[in-house]
This record gives structure tokens, C-alpha cells and sequence, in this order.
């Protein structure tokens, strides 16, 4: 397969350091920057400008390695910049740690052809060349680190269309899926979120000929962030205003609501944050949504509902990971043909009960406090895209039990309490039907986290997951304990899934 080429213009050192920072938002382990160029040509700039961005410290001293031929930093991905002008031999690599350190980081290679055979196929060559008065910048390449760091140009270009293309670019934060977001920022101006929400890859079909994603109604575009943020903004709640948007590259450029969050300096969740959450809820649960949202004019997301079909794969994630995780083996056909029966028992129950818009993420990392402000507006919400129709009941859940903090039972009943007064204050509120409906949901929540956060480490290679475990176990405790669930609890009793297990 013939690789992939690039060019861009670096009409000066400005330019030379912003190509630096796209390439260093595009780095993984593993991946290998191959850079050439005559004396002068600004390979130094353009390694130094990558690893200070990769750092995120602008003033981070970065020598030539030419003398110590290897100089590594301790970045968000560990960078280690080789030069092997004074290499005598290829084999020479294996003394430089050059294995090891694309293991654990990525690398960047002056004088690649004297890697010879050490040098990976998939290396993105960087060539630089004086043009005029400034310098060509040369990309070649393929596979999955070309891609990237192709993808990470056009960002740059969208930025530039948004009249943002001279701002410093700064990782922010990543999740569980492929999307990721970036800080950029312009003199004089509030710094921005720069969101990279790449199409949703289908992966194999998983039941009924359907993948997992089509059967979860995971958002496949930044159409559905799009669509459900504007409908929240025109609702009274505080999502991020979208500056520019790319619906087919899916980007976007966003307001920046605020980096705090839920937790106190202890690191302790603060009961107020999470009972102001539950209120703002309970404000939305009050509302009427549109179940078909415009993005933009002519273009609509329908918003799927969180039927049966979808809360049995996510609870089947249990049985798929956790279960084969604890016990060494694939559950078994009875396990799961009980497992099935009994989670359809409980499901029954939700017939007739309050559905509405549900976020589905609504806790602590989602949630952006912002006390400055009064009101809802306390709170920025700004992951929104897998909203479904569903019951009313589940973000509560999301929220007072929330998967990566843990919230002691007197911080759940408050936050809870704090909902229920303020439906109440609103009008008519099945308060014992919507505890039975949070019993529920918060089970088949806890029950796919479960099997969520095995998958990330056995499948992603995310073994940081592991860790939340133990919490998990305990929320599904609580969640079996309500008198509706009791077949349901002795089912997992009997199977010992709420035991505390190391894996």
C-alpha cells in the first residue's frame, strides 16, 4: 500500500512550533516521528516546540541529543528524541533502549535512515526544507499514526476557519471512547475546548446481525452532541455554547465551561455540588423534550429510546467480561439463560413509569461546578451526545451513585432527597415508584460498569479501571436491596457476583 502525503507551509518559526503541537496531539505509544532535513532546516524547532506541547510547559528545556544521542521526557505520553548522526551501526539501537522505549512512549528520530531495519513501517516521515523565506514541511506515511496525525492538520484548519488557527493547542482530557478534547487559546481571548469526535467504528455484529453500538444506540457522529446541546441550551441548561462546528470531520469548537469539579480539596464529594445536580434534574425531568432535535438547518437527531433491547446488552456486559473475569471461565449457558430471565423480570416493572430525556453520563467527570454562578446555571453539563428517551430515574442514578467517586449512603439519600423535594415543589411525584424505577436503573447501571470496566483493561489495555471495582460491588449492593429486586438479588448472590474478588 503506497503511503500517504502532506505538505505544509511554515512561513516562520511560529508556524514551524504550531506544526510541533499538532503533531504532539496526535502521539501514542509506540509511534515513531521520523525527521529529516538539511542543517538549519528546523528540525530542532520542530522537535523542541512537539515536546514542550507534549509536556505542556512552553519554557521546558530541550537540549540537542546529538552528543548524548538520546534525550527522553517525562510528558502525558513519554517522548524520547534520538539523533543518530553519530551512530556507527543499526545494532547500536538496542544499546539506545530503542525497543524499550517504544513500548512505553514514542519517539522522535533524527537521522532515521541510519535506523535502518529498526526503524517501524509505520514511521510518519518528516521531511523539512527551506522554501522561500520559510520552510516546507514534507508528511508521509501509513496506518493508524499517519492517520492521526493527519486528522490533527485538519484540526488546525478547522481552527484556522474559525479564526483560531494561531492558537496553542493543549491536550485536556480523553475518554473512554475515541473522542478527545483540547484546550486552545488566543492572547486576549477566554481559551476554548477544541472537541475531536471522530465517526463511530461499528464493530462486528453482536446479536440479531446488529453491532453493539446500533443495539446500546451509542451516537455514531457529532450530530447527536450537536442536536441534544442545542436543545439543552434552548431548555435552561448549561451546556457548552458551540462556536464552529464540522459535522462530516466532526469537530468543534466550544465554550470552555470551567475545570472544577464535584470533589472537595480532600478529595471527599461535596453533598451540596451533587444535591444542586439532582435539582437541576429534577428541572429537567419537569420538561417536555423533542424526541427529533435539528443540528442544523436541514439536518435532525432522532433520539432513540433506551428500550429493552438496549438495557439487556449493556446488563449482558456482566455476564461477557466481569463473569468470565472472576471465575476464570465463559458463563455458562444456564448462567446466562437465569441471568436473562431474571433481569426481564425486573424490566417488566418499568412499564407505564416516567420516560424522559436522559443523559446517561450525568456524574461527577460530566458536571462542571462552577460557583460563581447561581442557580442551575451552578452547573455545566458537557457530555451529552448518548442522550436517549428513558426513565427519568436513570441519571439519578448515575449521579448518586456515581462510578468514580464514592459517595457514602448519606451522601446518596441527600442527593436523593434533594430530587424528590424539589419534583414535589414542582407538582404531582410518585415518589415510591420512581425509588423502586432508581433501584432498577442504578442495578443495570452498576451491573454494565461492571462489565465495562473489565473490558477496558482485558480488551483497551486500560487496567486503571480495575481500581473503581470495589465501589461498584457495594453500589449494587445497595441498588438489590429494594424488595423489588429480591429475585434479582439472589440470583447474583447465588453466583457470587457481589463478592469482592481481586482480579
Amino acid at each position: 500500500m503506497a503511503g500517504l502525503v502532506l505538505e505544509r507551509f511554515l512561513a516562520d518559526e511560529a508556524a514551524t512550533a504550531r506544526l510541533g503541537e499538532d503533531l504532539a496531539m496526535s502521539l501514542r505509544p509506540g509511534d515513531v516521528l521520523a525527521l529529516k532535513g538539511d542543517l538549519g532546516a528546523g528540525k530542532s524547532s520542530l522537535a523542541r516546540a512537539l515536546i514542550r506541547a507534549m509536556a505542556g510547559d512552553a519554557g521546558l528545556d530541550v537540549p540537542s541529543p546529538t552528543f548524548t544521542l538520546v534525550q527522553s521526557y517525562d510528558a502525558r505520553v513519554p517522548v524520547h528524541h534520538f539523533d543518530l548522526y553519530r551512530l556507527s551501526a543499526a545494532s547500536e539501537l538496542d544499546e539506545l533502549g530503542f525497543d524499550e522505549a517504544l513500548a512505553q512512549g514514542a519517539a522522535l528520530v533524527e537521522w532515521p535512515e541510519r535506523a535502518g531495519s529498526y526503524l517501524p513501517k509505520t514511521a510518519v516521515q518528516i521531511e523539512l526544507a527551506h522554501q522561500d523565506d520559510g520552510r516546507l514541511a514534507r508528511l508521509s506515511g501509513q496506518g493508524a499514526a499517519f492517520e492521526r496525525a493527519a486528522r490533527s492538520l485538519a484540526m488546525r484548519d478547522f481552527l484556522g476557519q474559525a479564526g483560531w488557527g494561531d492558537a496553542q493547542r493543549r491536550y485536556f482530557i480523553g475518554d473512554a471512547s475515541a473522542r478527545s478534547y483540547e484546550i486552545v487559546s488566543l492572547a486576549g481571548l477566554p481559551p476554548r475546548v477544541l472537541m475531536n469526535s471522530p465517526r463511530l467504528v461499528l464493530g462486528p455484529p453482536v446479536r440479531d446481525g446488529k453491532p453493539y453500538a446500533v443495539i446500546a444506540h451509542s451516537a455514531q457522529s457529532v450530530t447527536a452532541f450537536v442536536a441534544i446541546d442545542k436543545a439543552l441550551r434552548a431548555g435552561g441548561v448549561s451546556v457548552p455554547e458551540i462556536h464552529a462546528e464540522d459535522l462530516d470531520q466532526g469537530f468543534l469548537l466550544l465554550e470552555h465551561l470551567g475545570a472544577e469539579g464535584f470533589l472537595g480539596s480532600d478529595g471527599q464529594p461535596v453533598a451540596e455540588r451533587y444535591a444542586a445536580a439532582a435539582e437541576l434534574l429534577a428541572m429537567m425531568h419537569g420538561k417536555s423534550w423533542p424526541e427529533r432535535m435539528q443540528a442544523a438547518p436541514g439536518i435532525f437527531h432522532d433520539v432513540p429510546p433506551f428500550d429493552r433491547d438496549a438495557m439487556m446488552i449493556e446488563a449482558d456486559l456482566l455476564v461477557d467480561w466481569y463473569v468470565p473475569a472472576i471465575s476464570g471461565s465463559p458463563a455458562s449457558d444456564a448462567l446466562r439463560a437465569g441471568y436473562t430471565k431474571e433481569w426481564n423480570a425486573v424490566l417488566d416493572r418499568l412499564k407505564g413509569w416516567e420516560y424522559t430525556l436522559m443523559l446517561r453520563d450525568f456524574h461527577s467527570p460530566n458536571i462542571i461546578w462552577r460557583g460563581d454562578r447561581s442557580g442551575h446555571d451552578r452547573l455545566g453539563i458537557v457530555d451529552v451526545q448518548d442522550a436517549l428517551i428513558g426513565p427519568s430515574a436513570y441519571d439519578l442514578a448515575s449521579l448518586a451513585m456515581d462510578a468514580r467517586v464514592t459517595m457514602s449512603l448519606d451522601i446518596e439519600q441527600r442527593t436523593l432527597d434533594a430530587y424528590s423535594a424539589a419534583r414535589h415543589a414542582a407538582g404531582a411525584f410518585d415518589e415510591e415508584a420512581f425509588v423502586e424505577t432508581y433501584a432498577i436503573m442504578a442495578a443495570q447501571r452498576n451491573s454494565k460498569i461492571l462489565g465495562i470496566f473489565v473490558r477496558l483493561e482485558k480488551r483497551d489495555g486500560k487496567p486503571y479501571y480495575l481500581k473503581h471495582l470495589p465501589r461498584i460491588r457495594d453500589y449494587l449492593r445497595r441498588a438489590l436491596a429494594h424488595p423489588a429486586l429480591a429475585g434479582l438479588r439472589d440470583f447474583y448472590i447465588a453466583h457470587g457476583l457481589l463478592e469482592e474478588r481481586p482480579l
